[in-house]
């Protein structure tokens, strides 16, 4: 027999948690055909000596919906060792909507995720009208990974109600129609439906986005309507009430999660997060996680690996950009900004603008004024960071001032973090332990030039792996592989075993990693984003066929929608 693919020499880490093992692996038509010692020929081999081979890793929380028009590779997350994404995550899709009506949906992406309105309006070739139809859309776009997706909450809110979606709770006839354009998209293979109540996503306009407009009974309604077919996950990003640990909404809102559970028989699944501001009420998530279990409903955590942190720059964004002084400033060129911040009296006034209360109101990862403790410099990948106050007493200088320093010393290059959740790294250790949570939560796609965690999955091999010794590999492959592609019903990905789709990935565990961050305006019509590459990557296997070398693309573009259980089923 001959093989397509055989990747020779390496450990194979299977997925499974099982220790690892030396054998070879060969591919044919897409899928696994043998694993052990193959002396067979290929038509490509990858010699993985020094290597491990693992299943593709799955990214159950992205925003890859508009960045798949021009950008079939879905970096960064390609560059991370993802082979599969779902996306369509807190309500917000591209779908149902018709073209002439595209400002509405554009509305609720713009602030609420980050994502240009330029890159969208120059970069979305608009084909759709329905959910069914948009994913036939997908199906037709190249794609060097395998995408997924859910109907979001407020696409489909506008698309029934129009403009009223942002003002008006849902009349019966509303209700009746997005329930049927719901079966609808469930049938022709949406992964389910995902909501958000979230305080953070508002409009450009400081309205909430559609779906907070939405009254409970309409949230379970839809989740309803799944429960009654029988399939498709409900995520929601949730009210606002887990910023401090006594607000009286939080046991109300953990009641009603649970009872849709076990109610409606959906999975149900939810970021979760540490906030120092509030550092009893994680707990009390993990005790609704095993509550829910107890009552017969399933319910599962998306955790993140690190600190889930802002990335600052001159280049981007930074704490003082709406103050009068510095928004005066940061209007410039970026040379001509580093010119002026030479002047003396211009920082001297900068350091004094900083002190001022800005009214504006920040939402979610954007930029505001923090503590200096709570600011760090962003030196390697992985940290440990040292915060703006360490440096400004080392150096005798103000805060800002000291901010301003290391970015003309690095040429305007320098990263500063601002840590909105997961300060404490015992406590996020905790979380990713923890038996009922995925470690998934990428944003990849969104917050384009506020947030980089396409390298989370890297950060968890590189440093709770490698540097921490905190989890074993065969642990760590396994909550990036099998329990992400098992609670996302990927059931022929996650594990390397004969039969199983060929998406496979082979690194080197003492060097994977991420590098640092980049700004780069790659965007259509030019818009800009952070990017992040990997190192330690030697090649990303997807349906059999090798897509990355080295993290250089080949061309290939072998990805898949992959839709739903029903749609699978047909």
């Amino acid at each position: 027999m001959s093989y397509d693919l055989v990747i020779k020499n390496g450990w194979v880490v299977d997925g499974s948690g099982l220790p690892r093992y030396r054998g070879d692996v060969g591919v044919s038509a897409g899928r696994i055909a043998a694993i052990g010692r193959i002396r067979e020929s290929a038509r490509e081999v990858i010699d993985a000596e020094g290597r491990v081979v693992t299943p593709g890793f799955v990214d159950g929380h992205t925003h890859m919906d508009a960045q798949i028009f021009w950008d079939p590779l879905g970096t960064c997350s390609c560059w991370h060792g993802i082979t599969s994404v779902v996306m369509g995550n807190c309500g917000f899709t591209l779908a149902p909507c018709a073209k002439e009506d595209r400002h509405l949906v554009i509305r609720n992406l713009q602030r609420a995720e980050d994502i240009s309105v330029e890159a969208m309006e120059a970069g979305i070739d608009w084909r759709w009208t329905t959910f069914p139809q948009f994913l036939d859309t997908l199906e037709s776009l190249p794609k060097g990974i395998n995408y997924s997706g859910y109907l979001g909450h407020s696409a489909l809110r506008t698309y029934v109600m129009g403009e009223r979606a942002f003002e008006k709770p849902a009349t019966e006839d509303d209700l009746a129609t997005m329930e049927r354009e719901l079966r609808g998209a469930i049938a022709a293979g949406a992964m389910g439906f995902t909501t958000s109540r979230s305080p953070s996503h508002e409009t450009p306009d400081r309205r909430p986005v559609a779906s907070r407009v939405a009254t409970w009974d309409e949230v379970r309604r839809l989740v309803g309507a799944m429960g009654e077919m029988n399939a498709g996950i409900f995520e929601i990003a949730g009210e606002g009430v887990d910023r401090t640990d006594d607000d009286p909404g939080l046991r109300d809102y953990q009641r009603r999660l649970r009872e849709l559970a076990v109610e409606t028989g959906r999975p149900v699944t939810f970021g979760l997060f540490t906030r120092r501001g509030a550092p009893k009420v994680w707990r009390t998530y993990l005790d609704l996680l095993e509550d829910t279990a107890a009552a017969g409903g399933r319910m599962f955590a998306q955790v993140h690996s690190r600190a889930l942190s802002s990335v600052l720059s001159f280049k981007t964004q930074l704490p003082f950009d709406r103050l009068p002084v510095w928004k005066e400033l940061r209007a410039l060129p970026l040379p001509e900004q580093a010119r002026r911040l030479r002047d003396p009296e211009l920082r001297r006034a900068l350091v004094r603008a900083s002190r001022e209360r800005d009214e504006g109101k920040a939402l979610g990862t954007e930029a505001r004024p923090v503590p200096f403790e709570w600011l760090f410099v962003m030196e390697t990948p992985d940290g440990p960071h040292r915060s703006i106050a360490e440096v400004a007493r080392e150096r005798g200088c103000d805060p800002v001032e000291a901010m301003i320093d290391l970015a003309l010393e690095k040429d305007m290059e320098v990263f500063f973090l601002h840590p909105v959740a997961n300060e404490n790294q015992d406590y996020a250790l905790e979380l990713i332990k923890h038996r009922r949570s995925v470690v998934t939560f990428s944003d990849s796609g969104a917050h384009v030039s506020q947030l980089m965690d396409a390298s989370l999955q890297t950060h968890l091999l590189s440093y709770w792996v490698r540097a921490k010794q905190a989890l074993t590999l065969e642990e760590a492959v396994r909550m990036l592989t099998f329990d992400t592609a098992t609670q996302w019903g990927f059931t022929d990905r996650g594990l390397i075993r004969e039969g199983f789709a060929a998406d496979l990935v082979v690194f080197d565990p003492d060097t994977v990693g991420a590098e640092m961050p980049e700004v780069v305006n790659d965007l259509p019509s030019g818009a800009r984003r952070l990017i992040q590459r990997a190192r330690g990557f030697s090649a990303t296997v997807v349906n059999g066929e090798t897509v990355l070398r080295d993290g250089k693309h080949t061309g290939a573009l072998p990805g898949k929608l992959l839709r739903g259980p029903l749609a699978s089923r047909s």
